[in-house]
């Protein structure tokens, strides 16, 4: 009898543990370890606001000169936006900062930080792992409150990763640098399919994390900024980057995300999709505008083999939509799909701050013969 017991007992334990170990950990979605920077150094390690030691930012190594500084008015007559916290980080002339991630090799990440110029001169900010960086140009502001959010994606070549943002221009006054306000990361999930729709990730649920706290939406850089996209099946093929907005802080046409096309003519997103040659296919999608004082005239352009559509939208930035749809012949085994807005917006009481309308529900079924 006792024999039982303990074989129970240990066929029990020996099945709870093959159960723990089976347990997946949780993708990365959200801040990494002091990534929004208000854990602070120690005042030892601080000479005004320039820290002091290579350790000295906790959970963050540094090089160069690197201020840690609290929001609002600064020396000099400037004023710093954090709109996240209290605390952000300044990079001066090629500094850095930098933390290792661990990471799964050959999964897609997506980083989304908040980062802007301080000073009037041209300022790069440049982000990379080991084998892959980008120079993201921050001289545009799109919006005015020192808001905008920029999103970068990699593709993870090992189970540890250097991501580093580092600071390479020259700037005559050497204080002078990008602010980086949070940093957070985002492991992306696998893409799937709507029955029937030919487009993957056209509702664009699968995008990079938003913070929650506070967002002026994520913008998402052009292709030739960021080889790996941050909008898993999308191309932002364009000279300025599309702004990834969710449903808590804008109206989107439906469930949790959109795009705002926020840089005329010079943002446009993508898709190659497969289609068989000489097939007819239809093409859905709704624009509007995300309740955010956008208004004016708005023309969305989509293309499709041959075919062409010039979507008319009337915004009174009150949130509201239309649904437009055209039949396109396939030329060939693939067929691009492009969308960009005609015009360049500005919300209405705020001029410096860019925006534009809104994509959504994108789908291309095929008709019968």
């Amino acid at each position: 009898m006792t024999f039982f017991i303990l074989f129970c007992f240990l066929s029990i334990f020996s099945l709870s543990n093959s159960s723990a170990s089976a347990i997946v950990p949780r993708p990365l979605d959200g801040l990494l370890p002091n990534g929004n920077f208000e854990e602070a150094p120690k005042s030892s390690n601080m000479k005004k606001t320039v820290i002091i030691g290579k350790y000295s930012l906790p959970k963050w190594e540094i090089s160069g000169l690197v201020e840690h500084i609290s929001g609002g008015p600064q020396p000099g007559g400037f004023y710093f936006a954090v709109p996240r916290g209290v605390h952000a980080v300044k990079l001066g002339n090629e500094a850095s900062i930098s933390q290792n991630l661990i990471v799964k090799p050959g999964s897609t990440y997506s980083l989304t930080f908040g980062a802007t110029r301080t000073c009037a001169q041209d300022e790069v900010l440049r982000i990379s792992i080991p084998g892959q960086s980008a120079d993201l140009p921050i001289q545009t502001l799109y919006s005015s409150d020192g808001g905008d959010t920029y999103a970068w994606a990699f593709k993870a070549n090992s189970k540890v990763v250097k991501l580093a943002f580092h600071n390479p221009g020259i700037q005559e006054d050497p204080t002078c640098g990008p602010l980086l306000d949070a940093v957070a990361i985002k492991e992306m999930p696998p893409l799937r399919y709507t029955k029937g729709n030919l487009v993957k990730n056209g509702d664009f649920e699968i995008g990079p994390h938003v913070f929650k706290n506070f967002s002026t939406g994520v913008l998402l850089l052009p292709k030739i900024q960021d080889v790996v996209s941050t909008l898993p099946a999308w191309i932002i093929e364009s000279l300025k980057p599309v702004k990834y907005i969710d449903s808590k802080h804008f109206s989107v046409p439906s469930r949790f995300a959109a795009i705002e096309l926020v840089g005329g003519r010079e943002s446009a997103i993508a898709q190659i999709i497969r289609t068989i040659p000489n097939k007819s296919y239809n093409l859905t999608f709704t624009i509007g505008d995300a309740k955010n004082a956008c208004h004016g005239s708005m023309v969305v352009e989509a293309f499709a083999a041959k075919q062409t559509l010039k979507l008319p939208f009337q915004s009174n930035g009150k949130g509201d939509f239309i649904t437009g749809s055209f039949k396109f012949q396939a030329t060939s085994n693939r067929t691009r799909l492009t969308f960009y807005s005609a015009n360049y917006h500005t919300k209405l009481h705020d001029y410096g701050h860019l925006c534009g309308p809104v994509l959504d529900h994108v789908a291309v079924f095929p008709l019968p013969y």
